[in-house]
This record gives C-alpha cells, structure tokens and sequence, in this order.
C-alpha cells in the first residue's frame, strides 16, 4: 500500500486541477472543432482518449520535473516533502514510472491521424524542457502556456487533420490564460525561489503582479471575444462566455498581494474556467 501512496504522490493523481488545466485547453480544440464539422460519436471518443492521455501526461511531467528540481525542493516549505526530495523513492524507480506512463500515452496517440501523432511527440520536447526554464528565464510560465495549451491544436487536426488561423488564436488566448493562473501559482513560492535562484513572472513582476495579470487576462478575454465575435449574441454560448470571463475577473479581485495562503485557491479556480468556456464553445453548435 505505501507503494501505491508514494506513486499517488509522485503523480499528484490527489491533485487533480493539474491534469485538468492540461485537458481542459485540448476539450476547447475538440468543441471547437465539432462546431466546425460536428461528429457526436468522434467528439466524445476523442474527448475520452484526450482526458487520459492528459493525466498520463501531466503525471509523467510531475515525476521529470522533481527529478531535476529534487534539490530545490527539499529547500522549499511547499515542496520539501515530495517523494523524490524526501528520499521516498529513488530515480532509478522514478523514470521506470516516467517510461511506463509516456508509453501508455503513446498508444492512445497512435489511435489518431498522422499530423496529430508528430504534434503529440513534439509536444514531449517541450514537457521535458519545461523544468529547465525556471533556472534560465523569467518567463517559464510563457514556456508553460505554451506546452500546457498544445492539446487544443491537437484536437483541433484529430478532427480536421489540418491547421488554421482561428485556432492559432485560441491557441494564443489559452497561452495567456495560463500565463496569469501559473504565476498565480508562482506567487506561493517568491519567497524561497529568490532565495535559492529560481524565476518566475511572480518574481519578474513582483512590484507589479497585479497589472501583470490583469493584463494577461485582459489579451486571452480579448483574443477570445474577437474569435468568437460571429457567435455571440442572445444564446447560451454569450451566457458561458461571460462566466468564464467573470472567474478571472473574480481571481483578480480577490488577488491581495503577500496574501499567499490565497493563491492556490485562486489558481484551482480555473478549472471552473476552463470548464465553462468548454461548454461555451461546445454549446455554438445548438
């Protein structure tokens, strides 16, 4: 039973909201997609196939990232208790984990079109690359929007096997959503990344990190309104729209700076948000 414990752990598989934020992005894709050329019965097998594929990513990324960071995090209150820093389990076990998930994920990839396979292990680059940001770059969680959000041109060429500016820009609009929740996530830890020399846009932005989201929100909002200009009006899609617009403006009000027992609350928020805009862009097609 401790080994099921410390795999749980090791995965976050009790951390649910990680996973999520990884698959919501790839159900905007699919819905998006559906509107265009609608197929209930490949939507929903997709949707299925993406929602797995997303927890077995995201638990292989969580084993990689504590790996390279397993000597930061054991500086780090937050972290310092974590399977690998703690000594729980060694590496040699972590990567058998790492190589047992990514294989399972790649099965359930190959069930897709030849265009979504190569973008599917492109996007394995930019997982395992991601850890490394924070030691180069002020802006790892641009990095990180950049990888969490991939799933949505993905499932866009599952359903189209092509590739078109409309989802680039909803590519673009989850990047910036992104941008604003992880430094949300970033601000728990200021204080101990600066210490031991890590980066963040929470730290980049300290002075300022409510102007810095706020304006991150602003351009996803924007992008999107813009996107979806043609749908909106007196119907559900506008409703969901605005809802999904309201749990930002919600996390930026109730954003108080140095307040940081807040800021994982705030950052869980989002899976509301990424819940309500799935259904808003699902619901164009009634």
């Amino acid at each position: 039973m401790s080994h099921i414990k410390i795999f749980i752990e090791l995965t976050r598989f009790n951390k649910p909201i990680g996973f999520m934020l990884l698959f919501w992005p790839c159900s905007w894709g699919l819905a998006y997609a559906n509107t265009i050329n609608p197929n209930i019965h490949i939507f929903s097998y997709y949707l299925i196939l993406f929602f797995f594929g997303s927890v077995l990513m995201r638990s292989a990324g969580c084993i990689v990232n504590d790996i390279v960071d397993k000597d930061f995090d054991r500086k780090v209150k937050r972290t310092k208790k974590r399977p690998i820093a703690s000594g729980k389990i060694t590496i040699t076990q972590s990567l058998i984990y790492v190589l047992a998930l990514c294989l399972i994920a790649f099965i359930i990839l190959l069930q897709f079109n030849m265009l979504t396979i190569l973008l599917g292990m492109s996007s394995m680059f930019l997982a395992f690359a991601y850890p490394f940001m924070k030691r180069i770059t002020y802006w790892p969680q641009l990095f990180l929007g950049i990888t969490f959000n991939w799933g949505i041109i993905m499932a866009w060429t599952a359903m189209n096997n092509s590739l078109s500016i409309e989802i680039i820009i909803l590519y673009l609009s989850a990047i910036f959503w992104t941008l604003g929740y992880d430094t949300i996530y970033g601000a728990q830890d200021m204080s101990d990344d600066e210490i031991i020399g890590l980066k963040s846009t929470a730290i980049k932005f300290k002075k300022n990190i409510k102007l810095f989201l706020s304006t991150s929100y602003l351009i996803s909002i924007v992008l999107l309104l813009y996107l979806f200009n043609g749908f909106l009006g007196k119907n559900i899609t506008t409703v969901f729209l605005m809802f999904f617009i309201f749990t930002l403006i919600y996390q930026l009000v109730k954003f108080k700076k140095n307040k940081t027992t807040n800021y994982l609350k705030l950052f869980k928020f989002n899976n509301y948000s990424g819940f309500l805009l799935f259904f808003s862009i699902f619901s164009i097609q009634f």
